[in-house]
């Protein structure tokens, strides 16, 4: 047991490093996209399935309440929460439109959505990426492996170099809370025309 605990920790240090020095540049790039959709007035959706979705309704909580910094609250919905919105697109037309049809309904031009998927293959964050480009809404992939379809539709793609779904969903919530972190650095402490240095508006 000892083994296999230190080699799942190796295994998730490794990962988090290979991506890192992949797509440092990447990731930054997502963090001004975000910072530039909140200071333009629009708004940020997630969306996932499995453990991609906990992880959407996770990283719209910090955003929404805090990270690390007490702040205004910034415009995130997760599209993973209302069970009623999910089941009856499901029961009425398709799995593969839950997510596509929520951001017809709340999405406008100059959100960001960001579609969480290892496999880069489900149909329904698919779906909802083409819609979100037909809507004038930038598009941000975190996925895995080879990224998928997800990759040829999304705007910028995050794809954590690795095969095992474990390793990958270890590192889109570090790749979360990252974009947490200085989302709230750029907006509310390099921005102080916009936002006061302690938080306030």
């Amino acid at each position: 047991m000892e083994n296999i605990i230190q080699k799942r920790f190796k295994e998730s240090a490794e990962v988090k490093n290979r991506f890192l020095k992949e797509n440092l540049s990447r990731l930054l790039d997502v963090i001004k996209l975000i910072s530039h959709c909140f200071e333009a007035g629009n708004k940020l959706f997630f969306f996932g399935n499995g453990g991609s979705a906990a992880d959407a309704q996770h990283l719209a909580a910090e955003f929404v309440n805090r990270y690390i910094m007490d702040r205004p609250p910034l415009p995130a919905i997760a599209l993973t929460t209302d069970t009623s919105i999910l089941t009856s697109i499901s029961n009425d037309f398709s799995f593969s439109e839950v997510f596509a049809k929520q951001l017809k309904a709340l999405g406008k031009e100059g959100d960001v959505a960001i579609g969480i998927s290892a496999s880069g293959t489900s149909p329904n964050i698919i779906k909802a990426f083409e819609v979100a480009k037909e809507m004038g809404m930038k598009t941000i992939a975190l996925t895995g492996n080879d990224g998928g379809s997800l990759v040829k539709i999304a705007e910028v793609s995050l794809v954590v170099p690795s095969s095992s779904t474990p390793r990958i969903q270890e590192v889109h919530i570090l790749i979360g809370h990252i974009l947490c972190e200085l989302v709230e650095h750029y907006l509310f402490l390099n921005n102080p025309a916009i936002y006061g240095g302690d938080g306030s508006r």
